[in-house]
């Protein structure tokens, strides 16, 4: 066979494979890895473990911590929600399962759970938060714009960045060490 100027225009075989995306920064991976680490262990949705003492208070989050949530095959609601309970605390939570059950499905928005199952064991409690630091006060202009936000975290966050900008810059002076 000879060799062709139709042949030298043909690409080769094994052609490299395609990049796709480029250079990515970390925290923009570390959702989708959570996310993926979340599912597998039968979570959809990883705010339910963050916000668990939000959902079914202060009270309860302290003896219960949940584990996984069940769903049948194919669907995405009627799931089985197991929570580990501290000691004999698990009677408790049974008479209040109910409860527990309307306000998880509250927090989803749809009927995600119908069932809760409890499991004895050791719930780890989170670390202590440091008490909040005093801030500057925060000037008029800046609360009055403030005031009209719903949303308490998002306005505490606004609040402690309002603050952080009015507060004077601490000035330092480099220590240097002897002159002779």
């Amino acid at each position: 066979m000879a060799w062709t100027a139709a042949m030298a225009k043909r690409p080769s075989p094994v052609a490299p494979p395609e990049r796709r995306g480029g250079v990515r920064q970390v925290r923009d991976l570390l959702p989708q890895v959570g996310g993926a680490a979340f599912r597998k262990f039968g979570f959809v949705q990883s705010s339910i473990v963050s916000r668990w003492a939000e959902i079914v208070g202060e009270r309860y989050a302290r003896v219960s911590a949940p584990e996984s949530i069940r769903f049948p095959p194919g669907k995405r609601a009627e799931g089985v929600l197991s929570l580990t309970v501290h000691g004999a605390h698990g009677t408790m939570m049974q008479h209040i399962a109910p409860e527990i059950t309307e306000r998880v499905n509250r927090f989803f928005g749809y009927p995600a759970v119908t069932k809760i199952v409890f499991k004895a064991g050791e719930v780890r409690r989170a670390a202590a938060r440091p008490a909040p630091v005093d801030r500057a006060p925060i000037p008029a202009e800046m609360g009055d714009s403030l005031r009209g936000i719903a949303d308490p975290e998002l306005k505490a966050v606004l609040e402690a960045l309002a603050a952080s900008i009015a507060a004077p810059i601490p000035v330092q002076i480099p220590i240097l060490g002897k002159v002779r």
